[in-house]
């Protein structure tokens, strides 16, 4: 069996490099540096005939912490999940869970009314409501 050679990219030998860098600092320094980390949930987006509904995944957050805004046919969420602290003497095997800062702009696939828009938070999903603008698939053309 033929074996062609191989043509060794340097440039693309140091992206793979820095990419495991990255990996590597995410996995072991999550909170690398003064950032805040922020964390963007799964969002569901569908259109019934008169609306768009987004369903957005926020568990552990408080209804109160939760900022919703449209603008320019995009949806802006922010929203934060607050540690609960509890003082015990048990030591810490494992944190997983994500607290801090929760952010996403969603950018909507037709036009809405925005200020017709409609939310529902219930068991950690927030459902969006936003009616479709109306426009007229089809228009009779006068020929002059």
């Amino acid at each position: 069996m033929r074996r062609g050679l191989a043509i060794w990219n340097p440039l693309a030998e140091l992206e793979r490099i820095r990419r495991e860098f990255d990996r590597i600092f995410e996995d072991v320094l999550p909170a690398y540096g003064d950032r805040e980390q922020v964390l963007a949930p799964p969002v569901d987006i569908y259109e019934t005939d008169t609306d768009v509904v987004v369903k957005i995944e926020l568990p552990g957050v408080k209804k109160e912490d939760i900022d919703l805004t449209i603008k320019e046919n995009t949806l802006h969420l922010k929203a934060e999940r607050k540690e609960e602290r509890e003082e015990k003497t048990e030591n810490v095997h494992r944190v997983e869970r994500f607290y801090g800062v929760i952010e996403r702009v969603v950018p909507l696939p037709v036009e809405v009314k925005a200020e017709e828009a409609k939310a529902e938070y219930k068991d950690g999903i927030l459902e969006v409501r936003i009616p479709k603008v109306k426009v007229s698939k089809e228009a009779k053309v006068q020929i002059s």
